[in-house]
């Protein structure tokens, strides 16, 4: 596919997904309203709103629409941007900038940004559990369940940034496995969740969500490895945040691991074995999935 194509498509849902978020943070001016303010300021923050992006066409490859899969894209979008905002805290990665403006806690201040980040953490369960959802209690009750596995302490995105952190304090850790399962967790498994999600709620068969969870854990990883790469090869003004602080900070990466050029060629072969997945399973229906992973791994941002 024209990747012109798919930048219209992204760039188009992006422009709609943007115009509807503010009706789902109401200001009402009171005092405790500021937690909301913050919630709203890191949510409305830019992004490339990818998460969403992936439950939307994964929905539509079984005639799902928009709205229809909207409240569960709010509620991704809703933990990721508590991840980040946590993330950026003195206390993780110690980060003023975030998508090139200053992140919560320098736009308010730190005891609000931790507030803001469980703020959102919370209130994406509100979303997906509050009925509003056009599903079945059934699959609202997979959803939620599924969205606690991603974001949690056992295997999930908490799992994942813990074992980060402790990756730093232990050099002996350095294997092609442990950074695989670093990045599968903290990156990957939220994007996992978008595409699982998106199989879930449109009724996908066993053998269509499989080769969906297959695809993004494949593009959750090349997508780890490309911000890895970000950090070492890209423009701040474009990436939006600090970078050269992995190197800083000792983050076990697979540039660290292996360098640039084997870093580029392990990201690339990810997204080859992800196309051929969702291709072989879905045809031209999943042009725009395909497209997707190449975008990954190309960005600039």
């Amino acid at each position: 596919m024209n990747t012109s194509v798919l930048q219209t498509e992204l760039s188009n849902y992006t422009e709609q997904f943007n115009s509807r978020l503010p009706e789902f943070f109401p200001l009402n001016g009171r005092p405790e309203g500021r937690v909301v303010e913050a919630m709203k300021y890191s949510v409305m923050n830019g992004g490339k709103r990818l998460r969403p992006f992936l439950v939307y066409q994964t929905g539509r490859l079984f005639d799902k629409n928009f709205e229809d899969t909207l409240r569960i894209a709010v509620s991704l979008e809703c933990l990721h941007s508590y991840s980040l905002i946590h993330d950026d805290l003195p206390a993780m990665d110690n980060d003023d900038l975030r998508r090139g403006k200053p992140t919560c806690h320098k736009a308010f201040d730190e005891a609000t940004a931790i507030l803001a980040g469980d703020g959102l953490l919370t209130y994406a369960f509100e979303l997906l559990s509050d009925g509003k959802i056009p599903a079945s209690a059934d699959i609202q009750i997979k959803l939620v369940s599924l969205l606690a596995n991603a974001a949690g302490a056992f295997n999930g995105m908490v799992a994942g940034q813990m074992l980060d952190l402790y990756a730093e304090r232990s050099p002996e850790l350095n294997t092609e496995t442990m950074i695989k399962h670093i990045e599968e967790m903290k990156t990957g498994r939220l994007i996992r969740y978008a595409c699982e999600a998106g199989a879930v709620f449109a009724g996908a068969s066993e053998v269509e969500t499989k080769a969906l969870i297959d695809y993004s854990r494949k593009i959750g990883i090349a997508f780890q490895i490309a911000d890895d790469l970000l950090d070492v090869e890209g423009e701040q003004s474009l990436v939006g945040k600090t970078l050269g602080k992995d190197k800083t900070q000792g983050k076990l990466t697979f540039v660290s691991l292996y360098g640039v050029d084997k870093a580029h060629q392990l990201a690339q072969t990810y997204i080859d074995e992800a196309q051929e997945l969702i291709n072989r399973q879905f045809g031209s229906r999943a042009n725009i999935l395909s497209a997707l992973a190449d975008f990954i791994i190309n960005r600039q941002y």
